[in-house]
């Protein structure tokens, strides 16, 4: 298998699933998305996983609000949220921007539709109509799960209105706690690593950057990189309803995950975050 960023050849990683590339360090899965499968969907707890994730995502999208003001082109007023979810991101720009969400998650759209949220259901570019252009489009979480990231990235160039912006917010191989988790994994202690890829979770990740070869990636597309920051990734506070969503392993596993990340916190600071930002211009 070649690198979809160098077109090295990558070499087998830490699972079978798992490859990385020793020139780039692009790593990949071969994990299967089953986002609209009822049957995948009855292990994850929506509950917990909005309780866990919200304050920290709410913060965060504040941040990425006032990168999209701060470096779209004079304006600018039309913004596409791709993978809306619950529609928290949309809330934080619909003050500065007119906005528009695209969810393919059936049951997570309508719930989100239903709070009065512009939100449309179904896979980007598919669900857009022909002559729909953003100024800006942004992908919280989600560029890391789409399989044919080239297509997708080929839309965004499409879609963008000249001088647009892209904003790809995702996880970052070099964070600290991602490669904690590989060292767990060499050890024998897998539940982490696979965690932070979701394993046996509707839309698991199928791809893991870091700002250098995602922007290589990106340059491939003729986007310029206007520019990289970190966010960050935990808080202590709903940290145990975010390991508890997925229901997965056992809650002794579950429990001692949480017990390292409450450790680790203090030092954190001096460490690589695990969210990285990128914001891409088109010329």
């Amino acid at each position: 298998m070649n690198c979809i960023v160098c077109k090295q050849q990558t070499a087998p990683g830490l699972s079978a699933w798992h490859r990385v590339c020793p020139s780039c360090r692009y790593e990949s899965a071969a994990l299967l998305p089953t986002i609209n499968d009822a049957e995948v969907h009855v292990h994850v707890d929506e509950t917990q996983r909005e309780a866990g994730l919200k304050a920290i995502r709410q913060e965060n999208f504040e941040t990425i609000v006032g990168y999209a003001a701060a470096l779209a082109p004079p304006g600018a007023r039309r913004l596409l949220d791709v993978g809306a979810a619950h529609g928290w991101f949309l809330e934080a720009a619909r003050g500065q921007f007119e906005v528009l969400g695209m969810e393919p998650d059936t049951a997570v759209a309508e719930k989100t539709a239903a709070r009065g949220l512009p939100v449309r259901n179904g896979f980007f570019p598919d669900a857009l109509e022909a002559d729909e252009r953003f100024d800006v489009i942004v992908f919280n979480d989600v560029i890391e799960h789409i399989p044919d990231i080239h297509s997708a990235l080929a839309a965004c160039r499409e879609r963008l209105s000249p001088g647009g912006i892209l904003i790809l917010n995702l996880p970052n191989s070099r964070g600290f706690f991602y490669r904690l988790s590989k060292l767990f994994a060499r050890a024998g202690w897998r539940a982490p690593f696979e965690r932070l890829w979701q394993k046996g979770l509707p839309s698991p990740h199928v791809h893991y950057f870091e700002a250098g070869n995602l922007s290589k990636l990106v340059g491939q597309q003729g986007l310029e990189l206007r520019l990289k920051a970190e966010l960050p990734a935990v808080r202590a506070k709903s940290m145990l309803e975010r390991l508890r969503c997925a229901g997965q392993g056992s809650w002794l596993s579950i429990y001692a995950q949480y017990a390292a990340v409450m450790l680790t916190i203090p030092v954190l600071r001096a460490f690589p975050s695990d969210i990285v930002v990128c914001v891409y211009r088109k010329p």
